[in-house]
């Protein structure tokens, strides 16, 4: 009996320990495609689990934050999922390239027309935003995830600096160091700048070791040109010197 009674105690205790840990790992995320840098644009990937096994995901919304409004914001089309992207107008209008913009992207969602992320799956869905804010370390992202049984989960809680997580945490987007110039270069763009001088380097290697030979052969043909007329010269004299010898004697 007391084994038993142990047995169930302890599988109790396992099952409630997983319980608890789920959302810790398992939750509506956002991730930079490369980096997010403070004043520049970034593709972020808004990562979605389905947690249940007995329904799909059929629809996410995503709350854009409106203390660190973004001008642009331009969702990737995804076969199978319909999307609609929500403006709101700014109480105080932002400048972006030199314009006011007196409107921000507050809301995305997206609304599957077929199955959705079946259970055992996840999927990403890819935004492209900016311009990013240069007075903020992170941006904040809250997310309401619905099921095909009409469950409907909120990622809205905000995580706390030196706290737990919370069981149902939002998705933060962390922002790196502004880049020069805002925009910055990425490792590929400078790779394919020095590619590019590289070959510039190249071609005109390739133009002066082809005019050299050109150069060189000029040179050879004049100095046999003037060596032959030398020659000749002293031809003509030696006979003219033969001739008056032939005829004195």
């Amino acid at each position: 009996m007391k084994a038993s009674r142990i047995a169930a105690v302890g599988a109790l205790a396992g099952t409630t320990v997983l319980a608890l840990s789920v959302p810790a790992f398992a939750h509506v995320s956002v991730q930079p495609e490369g980096t997010a840098a403070k004043g520049g644009y970034a593709v972020v990937d808004f990562k979605v689990p389905n947690e249940r096994d007995n329904a799909s995901t059929t629809k996410l919304e995503v709350t854009f934050p409106t203390d660190h409004p973004l001008a642009s914001a331009m969702p990737e089309p995804m076969p199978g999922w319909k999307i609609e992207v929500t403006k709101s107008k700014l109480d105080k209008p932002i400048e972006m390239h030199g314009e006011k913009i007196s409107e921000a992207v507050s809301k995305i969602t997206w609304t599957a027309e077929g199955k959705g992320i079946e259970p055992g799956y996840f999927e990403k869905f890819p935004v492209s935003i900016g311009q990013l804010p240069e007075n903020t370390d992170e941006l904040v992202f809250k997310a309401i995830q619905t099921y095909s049984n009409k469950e409907v989960v909120r990622w809205i809680e905000v995580p706390q600096e030196g706290q737990d997580e919370p069981e149902n945490p939002a998705p933060v987007l962390a922002l790196s160091a502004a880049a020069d110039g805002h925009h910055g270069s990425s490792s590929s763009d400078k790779a394919a700048d020095k590619a590019s001088d590289s070959d510039d380097a190249e071609a005109a290697s390739a133009k002066t070791d082809a005019a050299e030979p050109a150069d060189s052969s000029d040179t050879t043909a004049r100095v046999l040109g003037v060596v032959g007329i030398v020659v000749g010269a002293l031809g003509v004299a030696y006979g003219v010197l033969a001739g008056r010898r032939r005829t004195e004697a």
